[in-house]
Formats: C-alpha cells, sequence, structure tokens
C-alpha cells in the first residue's frame, strides 16, 4: 500500500500540491485523472522520488519513502515519452540496466515476443518508430518483476494488437496482487483497466471513488460523461461559490 498523507508542494509561487492526502491499494489499478495542471505529474514524480515534497509523507509498506531511495527498485514505470540513449538497441538498454541492478533474479521478458519486438531489439533506438520505443519502455517496466507498476499513458502510439497486449498484461499484475497506478486521458481504457479513480482538481483531490460507483452514482452509461459531468458541476460550484 502507498499512503501519501498532507503533500504540498511549490514551482515557485505556483502550489501544484496542496495537502493532498490518499492511499493506494495493493492489488488494484488506481487511475489519477484530471485536467492538465491538475497535479498529476507532479504526484507521480513524487511517488517515484523525481520530485521532493516541501512538506507531508509519503510511504509504502510503512516505508518512509522520503528518508530512503532503496525503494525504487520495487517500481516499473512506464513514461509517456521514454527517453533513451539513441546510440543503444534496445537489447544494449536492458543489459545496461541489470548490469546497474547487479540482479540476478528471473526477468520478465514477456512483453518481448508479445508485442512482436523481438526484430526491434538489436535495432539502434533512433531508428525506431515512437510506438516501438513505447514498446521497449513496457518491457522495461516489467523487467524486474516489480510490486508497483505505474503508467503514464500507456498506450499513446501503440497500435491496438499491442495495446489490447499491454492492458492484458496490466490486468494480469493486478491479479498477481501488484500495485498498479495509471494516468490516462482515454476514459474507454481507464474504464476497462481501473479498480477506482482519484481526481485531481488544482492540486486536490475532488473525489476518490470506485468505477462502479461513479457510473452508478451519476447514471451515466460511460465512464467518460460521468467524469466530466463530476467536473463540470465542481467547476460551477467553484465559480459561484
Amino acid at each position: 500500500m502507498i499512503e501519501i498523507q498532507h503533500i504540498h508542494k511549490k514551482f515557485g509561487k505556483l502550489q501544484v500540491l496542496n495537502a493532498l492526502d490518499l492511499s493506494i491499494q495493493s492489488g488494484k489499478i488506481t487511475a489519477i485523472v484530471g485536467p492538465n495542471g491538475s497535479g498529476k505529474t507532479t504526484l507521480i514524480k513524487c511517488i517515484l522520488g523525481l520530485a521532493t515534497p516541501d512538506s507531508g509523507t509519503i510511504t509504502i509498506n510503512n516505508f518512509n519513502c522520503l528518508l530512503n531511495s532503496e525503494y525504487r527498485n520495487d517500481i516499473g514505470y512506464m513514461p509517456q515519452i521514454a527517453r533513451f540513449p539513441e546510440n543503444l538497441t534496445a537489447l544494449e538498454v536492458i543489459e545496461m540496466l541489470v548490469d546497474i541492478r547487479h540482479s540476478e533474479e528471473m526477468y520478465d521478458n514477456e512483453l518481448i515476443e508479445l508485442l512482436n519486438l523481438q526484430k526491434e531489439m538489436r535495432k539502434p533506438l533512433r531508428t525506431l518508430s515512437g510506438g516501438t520505443r513505447q514498446k521497449v519502455s513496457a518491457v522495461i517496466a516489467f523487467l524486474f518483476q516489480p510490486n508497483i507498476l505505474i503508467f503514464d499513458e500507456p498506450t499513446a502510439g501503440l497500435d491496438p494488437i499491442s495495446s489490447s497486449r499491454l492492458k492484458d498484461k496490466i490486468l494480469k499484475a493486478r491479479q498477481d496482487g501488484k500495485t498498479i497506478i495509471i494516468t490516462s486521458h482515454i476514459m474507454s481504457e481507464i474504464e476497462e483497466l481501473a479498480d477506482e479513480v482519484v481526481f485531481l482538481l488544482d492540486g486536490k483531490i475532488l473525489f476518490q471513488e470506485s468505477v462502479v460507483d461513479i457510473l452508478a452514482n451519476t447514471s451515466e452509461s460511460t465512464l467518460e460523461r460521468a467524469i466530466a459531468g463530476r467536473m463540470a458541476n465542481s467547476m460551477y460550484v467553484e465559480h459561484i461559490s
């Protein structure tokens, strides 16, 4: 479980996260959604240790993440746009990561075959398409069999077959009890994958509910319409208050 307590984060005078409290359960897929500038990326960066909160705490299974970076070894991360050394091949990048980790565990290479990457692994990354680089990023996220997986727009740029196979892999990880966080602007994807939705607005949690409850409480046919309605109502209330 990931526990985030009273997180504040400013960049200059801009308050990006404002007294944010959040519990992310193991064995579930939690979607973090919200409009651009709502604080999603900053929250993810704080969990990953790529940004340091101004105040507050982040714990994973009661381990204080702000005091020690070792917890990162148990996180697999797939960014929206992966940055790789352009002169290396995908295989060389993976070999480099394995060498850095000094790990002797079994590696999860299943996605190389599922995403049809076998012929691309020995090509320089600079020659690969954006979608193929995203596939490589997905492979790396799962490589060390982490217990926490974070996906930022995971299917962006993927063809329908690859997208479906990656989503199947994510759902299988949930069945295995992994803690999974996903961000996406594709609400149909959130509806398909997520158990729970955390909606951020101006650095605060507007609501945190299960997908089932959101649909039931709004009487909408799709998650996209349900969340759009909740968002419009909240902005209306804020405008008149």
